[in-house]
């Protein structure tokens, strides 16, 4: 799977060490939960919600020609 689940504490504290993350990234919360994902040289990211929440996550990926 693309994205990874990020530590959040009991307390609601997003636990991040930017010096592991990758270059270019996303970080998307929703629900209480965290995840981290690399963003793709050539792509277009959607995320998808219902109800003021994230339901999915989708990459159209392309290469320059």
């Amino acid at each position: 799977m693309r994205m990874k689940e990020l530590d959040v504490t009991i307390d609601g504290i997003l636990l991040v060490d930017t010096m592991e993350l990758p270059e270019n990234c996303v970080i998307i919360l929703s629900q209480g939960r965290a995840k981290v994902a690399e963003l793709p040289a050539f792509a277009e990211t959607k995320i998808v919600t219902h109800q003021g929440q994230v339901k999915r996550v989708k990459w159209d990926e392309g290469e320059e020609f």
